[in-house]
Order: C-alpha cells, then sequence, then structure tokens
C-alpha cells in the first residue's frame, strides 16, 4: 500500500518550512543605507524573509536627503494586499510611509490584521521642506498608527518633538514620560536611543508606562551613521516574527545592531553605512577549514566587544 502524503519524508529543501516572513512598509532609499534595502538586509540576516513594500522614493545620498516622490496609497495597498492574499506573515514594521494619505491606507492594511506584532520607526522628518506636510504626517501616525503599534522607536529628541511637543523642562523628557506619552495613543511600549549619560556615553530604555523594562547603554562617538534606526526596527520586528519575547528581541537587536555599526562602511563621501552581514565576513585568523558562519555570528551578538552609540 502506498503510504499517505502525510507519511512521506521529503529530503527536498523546497519541502522544508519557510522562514518566519516580516512585511516591510517603507521608502525605496537607492543608498541601500535604510528603507526597504536596509530593512531586507536586516531581516535577511536576522533569519527571516523580508517582504518590501515601497511607500515613496527617497532621492539622497550617504550625506543627505534631497526630497521624495510619495507613491500613489492605492498602489502602496495593492503591493500588500496582494502578497497578504498568498503569504502568511508573523510581523510588521513600518518605516517612512510618505504622506498622511499613505499612512492612512496602510493603517487599513494593518487593522485587518490585529494579532500580528506590528514595530514602528519614526524618523527625524527635519529635512522636510514643507512644514505642514511634516505635520499632517506626524498627525496621520498618531491618530492611526500608534494605537495599532506594540512598540515605537525612535531617538529621544524626535520621539520628544512628536510625543511631547509642548514640553517644556530644562530635562528632557524619561523614557517613561515618553511610553506614557505613547501609551495615550494606545502605543503599548517605546524604545527610546539616544539618551545622554555622563562620561560620553548614552543609553537605550524599552518602556512601558509603567516604567523601564530593558535597555543598553553605548559608548557616544563622532562617526556618523545612516540606516541605524531602520536596523534597530528591522531587526526587532524579525526577532519578534521568529517566536522572540520583546524584551529579548530588544536586547538582541541592540547588540545585533552594535556589531554591524562596529563593521560599518562608508560607500561614498557621506555617512557610514551599517553593515547587518558582518558575521558572514570570516576572522583575520580563521584557519583553513573555516568557522561555523552561524556559530561566528551568535558569538558576535551574544558578546559585544565594542559598544556603540546606535545614533
Amino acid at each position: 500500500m502506498n503510504p499517505n502524503a502525510t507519511d512521506i519524508v521529503s529530503d527536498d529543501p523546497q519541502d522544508l518550512p519557510a522562514p518566519a516572513c516580516v512585511m516591510s512598509f517603507n521608502a525605496s532609499d537607492a543608498t541601500g543605507a535604510g528603507g526597504v534595502a536596509g530593512d531586507i538586509a536586516t531581516i535577511a540576516a536576522m533569519g527571516a524573509h523580508a517582504l518590501p513594500v515601497i511607500s515613496t522614493i527617497v532621492m539622497r545620498d550617504t550625506a543627505e536627503i534631497f526630497e521624495h516622490t510619495p507613491l500613489d496609497p492605492e498602489t502602496v495597498v495593492e503591493q500588500a494586499r496582494s502578497v497578504l492574499e498568498d503569504v502568511t506573515i508573523s510581523a510588521w514594521k513600518v518605516g517612512f510611509l510618505g504622506n498622511a494619505d499613505n499612512v492612512s491606507a496602510v493603517a487599513e492594511v494593518l487593522s485587518d490584521y490585529p494579532d500580528v506584532p506590528l514595530v514602528t520607526y519614526l524618523p527625524t522628518l527635519s529635512w522636510m521642506d514643507d512644514e505642514d506636510e511634516a505635520t499632517s504626517y506626524h498627525e496621520a501616525l498618531r491618530e492611526l498608527v500608534l494605537p495599532q503599534t506594540l512598540v515605537l522607536i525612535g531617538n529621544q529628541k524626535t520621539l520628544t518633538d512628536f510625543l511631547l511637543p509642548d514640553w517644556d523642562s530644562e530635562r528632557p523628557p524619561s523614557a517613561r514620560e515618553l511610553a506614557v506619552a505613547a501609551g495615550k495613543h494606545g502605543t503599548q511600549y517605546v524604545l527610546v536611543t539616544g539618551l545622554q549619560l555622563p562620561n560620553n556615553q548614552v543609553d537605550n530604555v524599552l518602556s512601558s508606562p509603567q516604567g523601564a523594562i530593558t535597555g543598553e547603554k553605548f559608548e557616544r562617538f563622532e562617526t556618523t551613521f545612516i540606516g541605524a534606526g531602520d536596523t534597530l526596527s528591522a531587526s526587532i520586528a524579525a526577532l519578534m516574527a521568529t517566536g522572540q519575547e520583546l524584551h529579548i528581541a530588544v536586547s538582541e537587536a541592540l547588540a545585533f545592531l552594535d556589531q554591524s555599526l562596529d563593521s560599518g562602511f562608508r560607500p561614498g563621501m557621506g555617512n557610514v553605512v551599517p553593515d547587518r552581514f558582518f558575521w558572514a565576513i570570516p576572522p583575520d585568523d580563521e584557519d583553513e577549514d573555516g568557522e561555523d558562519i552561524i556559530d561566528a555570528m551568535s558569538a558576535d551578538i551574544d558578546s559585544p566587544t565594542k559598544p556603540r552609540s546606535i545614533h
């Protein structure tokens, strides 16, 4: 008798379980430092599969952003819906969506999958010439995306301007105060980067409205990176997609980012780009037989040797 299909054991790699899938809504960045290009590299490096949805096309080099051209909201939605009808996703990553119309369109897609964890990264929009455009974008994000966000990620100043625009104290708000402000919009957690500490250090703190949960302190130094925020947020989304709890995903993602920045490279005349595949480069003293790449990656992530600032 022929065995049932469920009894057949196949050696075909195509029959193996697919990696966890993460859908990223983000800008197209031709430098490869951030946007969907950065998300694809990061998510792949973390062992998941990226489903990139382009929201806007950013014209930039490695030094600065010049302008951007948002895609039509229907085009953004159609990209996502076509894939979602076919592929099961395990996490979302939201980066820069371009304009308020695209925020609304993406939020509608997100609302159809309330059980999928959403990681939202808030980049600075200081490069935008149109202040009204930036304001309407932030208003839409607060109203439509934050209520669906599990963890909001951003630099302390950017998050302060976004969540507490009327803050007038001489001291900057704490991670908990920012989490309280985000919680009023429905966001459960905030990961605040760039908290200034004495002795030339910065802190990076995951907090809920009840208080700090975890974090990492890094040395501050003068080198400027692009793509760090996208790397951090995409790695957290990928780790959560593979089943990691949030506090563990944040700790591992910060260690991964640390090593990516430490191994960063300068492809042009501007800023340094994170190397998300630092672990794939054999060490100089590797023997002829080589090392297991996965073991090398784990060792690098678990034991960072040169702490770095993430902003």
